[in-house]
Protein backbone atom coordinates (compact mmCIF):
# COMPACT_ATOMS: atom_id res chain seq x y z
CA UNK A 1 0.00 0.00 0.00
CA UNK A 2 3.08 2.73 0.66
CA UNK A 3 4.53 1.55 -2.30
CA UNK A 4 1.41 2.50 -4.16
CA UNK A 5 1.01 5.27 -2.53
CA UNK A 6 4.70 6.55 -3.53
CA UNK A 7 4.02 5.72 -7.08
CA UNK A 8 1.36 7.57 -6.98
CA UNK A 9 2.34 11.07 -5.52
CA UNK A 10 5.59 10.16 -7.92
CA UNK A 11 3.14 10.13 -11.15
CA UNK A 12 2.53 13.92 -10.41
CA UNK A 13 5.91 15.25 -12.00
CA UNK A 14 5.32 13.46 -15.44
CA UNK A 15 2.03 14.55 -15.56
CA UNK A 16 3.20 18.04 -14.92
CA UNK A 17 6.48 17.60 -17.30
CA UNK A 18 3.95 16.96 -20.24
CA UNK A 19 2.56 20.75 -19.41
CA UNK A 20 5.95 22.10 -20.70
CA UNK A 21 5.78 21.37 -23.97
CA UNK A 22 2.69 23.57 -24.10
CA UNK A 23 4.03 26.38 -22.31
CA UNK A 24 7.38 26.29 -24.10
CA UNK A 25 5.53 26.26 -27.87
CA UNK A 26 3.37 29.10 -26.54
CA UNK A 27 4.21 30.89 -24.41
CA UNK A 28 8.16 30.90 -25.07
CA UNK A 29 8.06 30.39 -28.97
CA UNK A 30 11.18 31.59 -30.43
CA UNK A 31 13.49 31.24 -27.26
CA UNK A 32 16.98 29.91 -27.17
CA UNK A 33 16.41 26.24 -25.79
CA UNK A 34 20.00 26.89 -23.87
CA UNK A 35 18.35 30.15 -22.35
CA UNK A 36 14.79 28.28 -21.30
CA UNK A 37 16.95 26.00 -19.94
CA UNK A 38 19.09 28.10 -17.81
CA UNK A 39 15.69 30.84 -16.49
CA UNK A 40 13.69 27.62 -15.45
CA UNK A 41 16.69 26.26 -13.27
CA UNK A 42 18.82 28.75 -11.91
CA UNK A 43 16.11 31.04 -10.46
CA UNK A 44 14.60 28.12 -8.97
CA UNK A 45 17.61 26.77 -7.43
CA UNK A 46 18.74 29.94 -6.04
CA UNK A 47 15.52 30.59 -4.44
CA UNK A 48 15.83 27.04 -2.54
CA UNK A 49 19.18 27.69 -1.57
CA UNK A 50 18.15 31.03 0.22
CA UNK A 51 15.75 28.99 1.74
CA UNK A 52 17.68 25.90 2.78
CA UNK A 53 20.73 28.10 3.44
CA UNK A 54 22.89 24.78 3.33
CA UNK A 55 25.41 24.40 0.87
CA UNK A 56 27.18 20.90 0.18
CA UNK A 57 30.54 19.86 1.53
CA UNK A 58 33.38 17.68 0.46
CA UNK A 59 32.38 15.07 -2.63
CA UNK A 60 29.26 16.12 -2.34
CA UNK A 61 30.38 19.28 -4.27
CA UNK A 62 31.58 16.98 -7.57
CA UNK A 63 28.11 14.53 -6.84
CA UNK A 64 25.99 17.52 -7.00
CA UNK A 65 27.73 19.52 -10.19
CA UNK A 66 27.56 15.90 -12.14
CA UNK A 67 23.71 15.47 -11.02
CA UNK A 68 22.91 18.93 -11.85
CA UNK A 69 24.60 18.27 -15.43
CA UNK A 70 22.29 14.95 -15.85
CA UNK A 71 18.95 15.99 -14.66
CA UNK A 72 19.00 19.82 -15.43
CA UNK A 73 21.80 21.14 -17.70
CA UNK A 74 22.49 18.46 -19.96
CA UNK A 75 18.90 17.35 -20.38
CA UNK A 76 16.73 20.53 -20.44
CA UNK A 77 18.78 22.20 -23.03
CA UNK A 78 18.23 18.85 -24.97
CA UNK A 79 15.06 18.52 -24.27
CA UNK A 80 14.14 21.77 -25.72
CA UNK A 81 16.51 21.42 -28.75
CA UNK A 82 14.00 18.57 -29.59
CA UNK A 83 10.57 20.11 -28.63
CA UNK A 84 11.77 22.73 -30.83
CA UNK A 85 12.79 21.06 -34.02
CA UNK A 86 10.51 18.12 -33.85
CA UNK A 87 6.84 19.36 -34.54
CA UNK A 88 4.14 17.25 -33.60
CA UNK A 89 5.01 16.00 -30.20
CA UNK A 90 8.04 13.45 -31.60
CA UNK A 91 10.73 15.31 -28.57
CA UNK A 92 8.16 12.89 -26.35
CA UNK A 93 8.68 10.16 -28.26
CA UNK A 94 12.15 9.93 -28.87
CA UNK A 95 12.39 10.92 -25.14
CA UNK A 96 10.10 7.43 -24.59
CA UNK A 97 13.73 5.19 -24.30
CA UNK A 98 14.60 6.30 -21.10
CA UNK A 99 12.65 3.46 -18.78
CA UNK A 100 14.79 1.19 -21.05
CA UNK A 101 17.78 2.72 -20.62
CA UNK A 102 17.57 2.99 -17.21
CA UNK A 103 17.05 -0.77 -17.11
CA UNK A 104 20.36 -1.32 -18.17
CA UNK A 105 22.04 1.34 -16.04
CA UNK A 106 20.72 -0.06 -13.15
CA UNK A 107 21.99 -2.77 -13.86
CA UNK A 108 25.76 -1.89 -13.79
CA UNK A 109 25.62 0.64 -11.50
CA UNK A 110 23.30 -0.27 -8.54
CA UNK A 111 23.22 -4.32 -9.49
CA UNK A 112 19.35 -4.08 -9.85
CA UNK A 113 18.75 -7.41 -11.94
CA UNK A 114 17.25 -6.69 -15.63
CA UNK A 115 13.59 -8.32 -15.35
CA UNK A 116 12.17 -9.41 -18.54
CA UNK A 117 9.11 -7.71 -17.70
CA UNK A 118 10.85 -4.36 -17.18
CA UNK A 119 12.58 -4.54 -20.81
CA UNK A 120 8.60 -5.96 -22.46
CA UNK A 121 7.44 -2.96 -20.39
CA UNK A 122 9.70 -0.38 -21.77
CA UNK A 123 9.71 -1.38 -25.29
CA UNK A 124 5.55 -1.38 -25.06
CA UNK A 125 5.08 2.08 -23.62
CA UNK A 126 7.60 3.24 -26.24
CA UNK A 127 5.34 2.30 -29.06
CA UNK A 128 1.83 3.65 -27.09
CA UNK A 129 4.08 6.65 -27.06
CA UNK A 130 5.16 6.40 -30.70
CA UNK A 131 1.25 5.75 -31.55
CA UNK A 132 0.07 8.60 -29.26
CA UNK A 133 2.39 10.84 -31.28
CA UNK A 134 3.23 10.05 -34.42
CA UNK A 135 1.46 11.38 -37.70
CA UNK A 136 1.56 11.15 -41.19
CA UNK A 137 2.83 15.10 -40.95
CA UNK A 138 5.76 14.90 -38.42
CA UNK A 139 9.08 16.12 -39.71
CA UNK A 140 12.17 13.80 -38.54
CA UNK A 141 14.50 16.22 -37.74
CA UNK A 142 17.78 14.90 -37.00
CA UNK A 143 19.12 17.30 -35.17
CA UNK A 144 16.35 17.20 -32.83
CA UNK A 145 15.91 13.43 -33.08
CA UNK A 146 19.46 13.45 -31.83
CA UNK A 147 18.54 15.93 -29.08
CA UNK A 148 16.00 13.52 -27.97
CA UNK A 149 17.98 10.48 -27.39
CA UNK A 150 20.98 12.85 -25.67
CA UNK A 151 18.66 14.38 -23.10
CA UNK A 152 16.81 10.55 -22.67
CA UNK A 153 20.32 9.15 -22.02
CA UNK A 154 21.34 12.26 -19.28
CA UNK A 155 17.96 11.82 -17.77
CA UNK A 156 18.62 7.90 -17.43
CA UNK A 157 21.69 8.19 -15.88
CA UNK A 158 20.44 11.13 -13.53
CA UNK A 159 17.81 8.99 -12.25
CA UNK A 160 20.00 6.12 -11.68
CA UNK A 161 22.97 8.17 -9.67
CA UNK A 162 20.04 10.32 -8.06
CA UNK A 163 19.10 6.62 -6.25
CA UNK A 164 23.03 5.59 -5.73
CA UNK A 165 23.71 8.89 -4.41
CA UNK A 166 21.99 9.84 -1.45
CA UNK A 167 22.91 12.89 1.42
CA UNK A 168 22.26 13.24 4.40
CA UNK A 169 20.27 16.46 4.26
CA UNK A 170 16.13 16.92 3.49
CA UNK A 171 15.40 16.57 0.47
CA UNK A 172 14.57 20.22 -0.44
CA UNK A 173 18.22 20.74 0.18
CA UNK A 174 19.54 17.85 -2.08
CA UNK A 175 16.53 19.16 -4.96
CA UNK A 176 18.27 22.92 -3.91
CA UNK A 177 21.95 22.02 -4.33
CA UNK A 178 21.00 20.13 -7.96
CA UNK A 179 18.87 22.78 -9.63
CA UNK A 180 21.39 25.65 -8.59
CA UNK A 181 24.10 23.41 -9.99
CA UNK A 182 22.42 22.59 -13.14
CA UNK A 183 21.76 26.61 -13.96
CA UNK A 184 25.07 27.31 -12.97
CA UNK A 185 26.90 24.67 -15.33
CA UNK A 186 24.55 26.62 -18.12
CA UNK A 187 25.56 30.03 -17.16
CA UNK A 188 28.33 30.30 -19.82
CA UNK A 189 25.99 30.05 -22.59
CA UNK A 190 24.88 33.29 -22.24
CA UNK A 191 28.32 34.50 -23.94
CA UNK A 192 27.01 33.62 -26.97
CA UNK A 193 23.05 34.06 -27.02
CA UNK A 194 21.90 37.34 -28.44
CA UNK A 195 20.38 39.14 -25.45
CA UNK A 196 19.07 42.16 -26.85
CA UNK A 197 17.28 40.20 -29.44
CA UNK A 198 15.28 38.66 -26.47
CA UNK A 199 11.85 40.63 -25.14
CA UNK A 200 10.10 39.80 -22.16
CA UNK A 201 6.35 39.84 -21.99
CA UNK A 202 4.07 39.21 -19.20
CA UNK A 203 3.38 35.76 -20.93
CA UNK A 204 7.24 34.74 -21.10
CA UNK A 205 7.61 35.65 -17.65
CA UNK A 206 4.35 33.95 -16.24
CA UNK A 207 5.48 30.67 -18.31
CA UNK A 208 9.04 31.00 -17.22
CA UNK A 209 7.94 31.19 -13.49
CA UNK A 210 5.76 28.09 -14.38
CA UNK A 211 8.38 25.99 -15.16
CA UNK A 212 10.62 27.06 -12.96
CA UNK A 213 8.78 26.91 -9.17
CA UNK A 214 6.08 24.12 -10.95
CA UNK A 215 7.88 22.40 -13.67
CA UNK A 216 11.01 22.38 -11.78
CA UNK A 217 11.11 23.17 -7.49
CA UNK A 218 7.82 22.01 -7.18
CA UNK A 219 7.78 18.93 -9.41
CA UNK A 220 11.90 17.36 -8.54
CA UNK A 221 10.81 17.52 -4.94
CA UNK A 222 8.63 14.92 -5.49
CA UNK A 223 10.68 12.85 -8.43
CA UNK A 224 13.55 12.73 -6.15
CA UNK A 225 11.32 11.56 -3.16
CA UNK A 226 10.29 9.02 -5.35
CA UNK A 227 13.78 8.05 -6.27
CA UNK A 228 14.86 7.82 -2.60
CA UNK A 229 12.27 5.97 -1.83
CA UNK A 230 11.51 3.22 -5.12
CA UNK A 231 13.61 1.16 -7.37
CA UNK A 232 14.36 3.45 -10.31
CA UNK A 233 12.95 0.34 -12.65
CA UNK A 234 9.91 1.35 -11.27
CA UNK A 235 9.93 4.77 -11.13
CA UNK A 236 11.27 5.40 -14.58
CA UNK A 237 8.34 4.09 -16.82
CA UNK A 238 5.82 6.77 -15.26
CA UNK A 239 7.83 9.36 -16.96
CA UNK A 240 5.52 8.29 -20.19
CA UNK A 241 2.76 9.89 -18.54
CA UNK A 242 4.45 12.97 -19.43
CA UNK A 243 3.16 12.64 -23.48
CA UNK A 244 0.06 11.55 -22.32
CA UNK A 245 -0.58 14.76 -20.97
CA UNK A 246 0.88 16.51 -23.63
CA UNK A 247 -1.27 14.66 -25.97
CA UNK A 248 -4.57 14.75 -23.64
CA UNK A 249 -4.02 18.88 -22.91
CA UNK A 250 -3.96 18.72 -26.91
CA UNK A 251 -6.98 17.64 -27.66
CA UNK A 252 -8.82 19.46 -24.21
CA UNK A 253 -7.25 22.72 -25.24
CA UNK A 254 -6.00 22.70 -28.30
CA UNK A 255 -9.19 21.60 -29.96
CA UNK A 256 -6.57 18.40 -31.63
CA UNK A 257 -8.21 15.21 -32.90
CA UNK A 258 -7.77 12.33 -30.91
CA UNK A 259 -8.20 9.01 -33.21
CA UNK A 260 -8.02 5.31 -32.32
CA UNK A 261 -4.70 4.86 -32.98
CA UNK A 262 -3.92 7.43 -30.17
CA UNK A 263 -6.41 5.26 -28.39
CA UNK A 264 -4.46 2.15 -28.78
CA UNK A 265 -1.76 4.09 -27.91
CA UNK A 266 -3.12 5.64 -24.82
CA UNK A 267 -3.89 1.44 -23.96
CA UNK A 268 -0.72 0.72 -24.63
CA UNK A 269 0.88 3.16 -22.25
CA UNK A 270 -1.62 1.82 -19.48
CA UNK A 271 -0.29 -1.43 -19.86
CA UNK A 272 3.48 -0.53 -19.85
CA UNK A 273 3.01 0.95 -16.50
CA UNK A 274 0.91 -1.93 -14.87
CA UNK A 275 3.32 -4.31 -16.53
CA UNK A 276 6.40 -2.36 -14.54
CA UNK A 277 5.42 -2.65 -11.49
CA UNK A 278 5.01 -6.18 -11.63
CA UNK A 279 7.03 -8.15 -8.84
CA UNK A 280 7.31 -11.54 -8.59
CA UNK A 281 7.00 -12.61 -4.79
CA UNK A 282 9.71 -15.49 -3.69
CA UNK A 283 7.79 -17.84 -1.84
CA UNK A 284 8.00 -18.17 1.92
CA UNK A 285 9.42 -21.76 3.44
CA UNK A 286 6.71 -23.26 5.74
CA UNK A 287 8.04 -24.06 9.15
CA UNK A 288 7.93 -27.60 8.59
CA UNK A 289 10.16 -26.96 5.38
CA UNK A 290 12.35 -24.17 7.33
CA UNK A 291 13.14 -26.77 10.01
CA UNK A 292 13.85 -29.33 7.63
CA UNK A 293 16.28 -26.96 5.92
CA UNK A 294 18.00 -26.23 8.89
CA UNK A 295 18.71 -29.94 10.06
CA UNK A 296 20.27 -30.11 7.10
CA UNK A 297 22.80 -27.78 7.41
CA UNK A 298 26.19 -29.01 9.08
CA UNK A 299 26.68 -27.62 12.88
CA UNK A 300 29.52 -25.30 13.32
Amino acid sequence: MKTALDLALTALAPVIWGTSYLVATTWLAGFDPLLVALLRALPAGLLLILIVRRLPAGIWWVRVFCLGALNFSIFWWMLFVAAYRLPGGLAATVGAVQPLVVVFLARLVLGTPVRAVSVVAAVTGMLGVALLILTPEAALDPLGVAAGFAGAASMAAGTVLTRRWQPSVPLVTFTAWQLAAGGLLLLPALWWIDLGAVHFTAGNLAGLAYLGLVGAALTYLIWFRGLARLDPTLVSPLGFLSPVTAVLLGWLVAGENFTALQTAGLILVAASLLAAQIRIPRRVPTPAEGIAAGAQQPAL
